[in-house]
C-alpha cells in the first residue's frame, strides 16, 4: 500500500514572521514535496474554483467567514477513491485553527474506512492546533495518527525533520 498526500497550499501574500510577505511556492507545498521525496509519496492538490484574494488579510477574513458558515468551496478536481492507499496525509496552513475549508470539501467525499490519518500543520505560532480534531471529524472510519508541524517560515529548511517524521510515520 502507499501513501497518499492531500494538501491545500497558498502562494503569494503570506503571513511570515510577524511580516506580509509574498512567496512564490507555498510552505505547505513544499512540506508535502518533502514527504513525497522521504517515502514515494502521491500528491494531491486541493484547488478552488474561487480563488481566495490575493490580499492576505482579506484571504484570513474570507477563510473566517467560511469557516464560520462552514462552507464547503468548489474544487477544480475531485478525488474520488483512495481505495489504494492505506495511509492519508491531511496538509495545509493553519488558518483559524484547522485546516482551510477546501480540504474538508475534499475529505467528505471520501471513504477513509481502515485508513490512518496523520495531520501537517504549517503555521506562523499555532502547530498542530485543532487538525487532530478536524480530522476525526471529517475522516469517518480512519485512525488519526502523529501529526506534524512546521514553522512555515522554515519550511524550505524543514526537509531532514519532515523525512524523519515521514519515514517514522508512513513507512
Amino acid at each position: 500500500m502507499k501513501t497518499l498526500v492531500i494538501y491545500y497550499s497558498r502562494t503569494g501574500e503570506n503571513y511570515v514572521n510577524g511580516n506580509i510577505v509574498s512567496i512564490e511556492k507555498g510552505n505547505t507545498e513544499i512540506v508535502a514535496e518533502f514527504i513525497k521525496d522521504a517515502v514515494g509519496a502521491d500528491l494531491f492538490e486541493v484547488k478552488t474554483v474561487k480563488e481566495y484574494s490575493a490580499s492576505y488579510m482579506t484571504c484570513i477574513d474570507e477563510a473566517k467567514k467560511e469557516l464560520k458558515s462552514d462552507a464547503r468551496p468548489e474544487l477544480v478536481e475531485y478525488l474520488d477513491d483512495i481505495s489504494a492507499y492505506d495511509k492519508v496525509v491531511v496538509a495545509g496552513p493553519c488558518w483559524w485553527g484547522t485546516f482551510p475549508t477546501p480540504v474538508f470539501t475534499q475529505l467528505e467525499r471520501l471513504d477513509f474506512s481502515g485508513k490512518t490519518v496523520f495531520p501537517v500543520m504549517t503555521h506562523e505560532g499555532s502547530g498542530l492546533a485543532d487538525s487532530a480534531k478536524s480530522l476525526k471529524k471529517f475522516c469517518k472510519g480512519a485512525s488519526v495518527g502523529p501529526g506534524l508541524a512546521i514553522h512555515g517560515a522554515a519550511a524550505k529548511d524543514s526537509k531532514e525533520l519532515v523525512a524523519k517524521w515521514a519515514k517514522e510515520n508512513l513507512t
